[in-house]
C-alpha cells in the first residue's frame, strides 16, 4: 500500500520506517526542508537504537523517501497518517491542536482519490471527528474516511514496540476504513499480535486512559517511597513485594526523580483539562501531576540535604540529563527542574550524558560538559545520578570515590546500595525510598 506520513519527528519517523519495512511504500513529509535533507542524507535526526539502520534498508530496498511536497506524497496514497506535534497550549492545559488542523487542511487539497485520514498524533476526544468536519469543509467533494490510530512507542524501545506490539488500537467508523486499516497492519495479524477496532471517541481515551494509569503508578511508587525512608523500609523490597501481585505486576514500580518525556507530562495535563471540559473531575489525574511536581523539588532538597545545605561554590557531577536511558529526549526531564535549582543555588555543575548534549546546550546553560563520569568526578563535591544509562549502572566506585574532593554520591535512580557506596569509600550516599549512610553518624 502507499502511505504518506506527515511530520518526522519521533512517532512520525519511527512509524513510517516501520512501515516501510513491512513492505509499504511509504513517503514521510516534513516542512522543514534541513530535517528532510538531513534524512535523504543518511542522517537521523533523533536518537533511536537500530533507526538508522532501519532506514537505510528501506531506503535501498525503494520503499521509503523523505520529501517536503505533501500534495505529492498525498496524491494516490491509500493511507494518510497525521503525526505532528500536539504540545500543551500554553495557559489552558489543552492539546495544541493548531498543526493537526493545518495538516488535515493541507491534506483535503491534496486528496484525489479514497483515502483514509489516520491520526496518530495524541489528540484530546473528538479530534478525528473534528479532523474529518475540516477536510469535508476544505474539499467538499473529497472521498475519505477517518481513523484513531494512537502510538504505544517507549522511547529507546520503540522499534520493537512497532514491530511486536502489545496491541494496536484502531479507531474507524465504517469497513471500508477497517479494511485499509487492516490491510496496512496485516503483517501483525499474520503474527497473532491483537489488533483491537473500536470507534473514533474509544480509541482516541484509550491512549489518555493508558499513559493516565502508567504515570499514576509512577507517582504512587514515588509516594511510597518518600514514605519509606521516615519509616525506615526499602522502596526496593516493597517494590518487588508489590510486582509479584498478579493484578499489580512490576512494571513501573522503580522509584526515582519523577516522570518526563514527551508523553506522561502533556497527556496527565491534557486529560485533566478533557474533564474539567466536560464537568468530570479528575481527581486522581490532577493529583498525580502535583506529586510528580513535587517529587522533582524533593529531589534537589536531598542533594542539598546530603551537603548539609551548602551548595554555594561546590562543585556537583550529574551523571545522565535526558528523561530515560536510550533517547536523546530532554522534553520534562527531570535535569531541567534539578540542574537549574543547583545553579541557582550556587553550584557549578558538570554534567555527562551519551546523547543529551545535543538538545543539553541550549537547555542548560551554565553546564560544563565532560566526556565520562570520571573527569566530572574530579575534585567534585558531590555526584548525582539522574538517568540510569547502562554506563553508568557498573562504574568504579572507588575510583570514583577517590577523584571527588568530599565523595558523596546522591543515587536517584537506586542503581547502587549503600554497602556499594561504603565499600568504595564514599563518606555519604542517598537513594529514593532507602535509609541514608553518613560516615560522619
Amino acid at each position: 500500500m502507499k502511505i504518506a506520513m506527515i511530520g518526522t519527528g519521533y512517532v512520525g519517523l519511527v512509524s513510517g520506517v516501520c512501515f516501510s519495512d513491512f513492505g509499504h511504500d511509504v513517503i514521510c513529509v516534513d516542512k522543514n526542508p534541513d530535517k528532510i535533507a538531513m534524512l535523504e542524507r543518511g542522517d537521523v535526526p533523533i536518537f533511536e537504537p537500530g533507526l538508522d539502520a532501519l532506514i537505510q534498508k528501506n531506503v535501498e530496498a525503494g520503499r521509503l523517501s523523505f520529501s517536503t511536497d505533501l500534495p505529492a506524497a498525498v496524491d494516490g496514497a491509500d493511507a494518510v497518517f497525521i503525526a505532528v506535534g500536539t504540545p500543551t497550549r500554553r495557559g489552558d492545559g489543552h492539546a495544541d491542536l493548531s498543526y493537526v488542523m493545518a495538516a488535515a487542511e493541507e491534506i483535503a487539497q491534496a486528496i484525489t482519490a479514497y483515502t483514509v485520514v489516520v491520526t496518530k498524533s495524541t489528540v484530546p476526544v473528538g479530534t478525528n471527528r473534528q479532523v474529518k468536519q475540516t477536510i469535508a469543509k476544505a474539499n467538499p467533494g473529497a472521498e475519505f474516511d477517518v481513523a484513531s490510530n494512537p502510538e504505544f512507542l517507549r522511547e529507546g524501545a520503540a522499534i520493537e514496540d512497532f514491530m511486536k506490539p502489545d496491541r494496536v488500537v484502531v479507531g474507524v467508523q465504517n469497513d471500508r476504513a477497517a479494511a485499509v486499516m487492516a490491510d496496512i497492519y496485516r503483517p501483525l495479524y499474520l503474527r497473532d499480535f491483537p489488533v483491537i477496532s473500536t470507534d473514533l471517541e474509544s480509541a482516541e481515551m484509550i491512549k489518555y486512559a493508558a499513559n493516565a494509569f502508567l504515570a499514576t503508578k509512577i507517582t504512587f511508587i514515588n509516594e511510597i517511597a518518600a514514605l519509606c525512608e521516615r519509616v525506615g523500609a526499602d522502596i526496593k523490597q516493597v517494590s518487588k513485594g508489590m510486582g509479584r501481585d498478579g493484578r499489580i505486576g512490576d512494571k513501573f514500580l522503580h522509584a526515582g526523580p519523577g516522570y518526563g518525556g514527551s508523553c506522561f507530562p502533556k497527556d496527565t495535563k491534557a486529560l485533566a483539562r478533557i474533564g474539567q471540559d466536560h464537568g468530570v473531575s479528575m481527581q486522581i489525574t490532577e493529583t498525580v501531576i502535583k506529586v510528580n511536581d513535587e517529587t522533582r523539588r524533593r529531589m534537589v532538597e536531598k542533594i542539598s540535604d546530603m551537603m548539609d545545605g551548602k551548595l554555594a561554590g561546590k562543585t556537583v557531577a550529574v551523571l545522565g540529563v535526558t528523561f530515560k536511558p536510550n533517547t536523546d529526549d530532554m522534553r520534562e526531564a527531570p535535569s531541567l527542574t534539578v540542574i537549574p535549582a543547583l545553579i541557582g543555588a550556587g553550584a557549578r555543575v558538570r554534567v555527562v550524558d551519551p546523547q543529551g548534549r545535543r538538545e543539553g546546550e541550549a537547555l542548560l546553560p551554565g553546564v560544563q560538559w565532560v566526556e565520562d563520569a570520571y573527569k566530572a568526578a574530579q575534585n567534585a563535591d558531590a555526584l548525582v545520578i539522574l538517568t540510569e544509562w547502562n554506563e553508568f549502572r557498573a562504574l568504579n566506585l572507588k575510583r570514583l570515590a577517590k577523584k571527588m574532593a568530599t565523595p558523596a554520591m546522591a543515587d536517584l535512580r537506586n542503581i547502587y546500595s549503600v554497602q556499594d557506596a561504603k565499600r568504595a569509600g564514599f563518606r555519604r550516599y542517598v537513594s529514593i525510598g532507602r535509609s541514608d549512610y553518613s560516615a560522619e553518624d
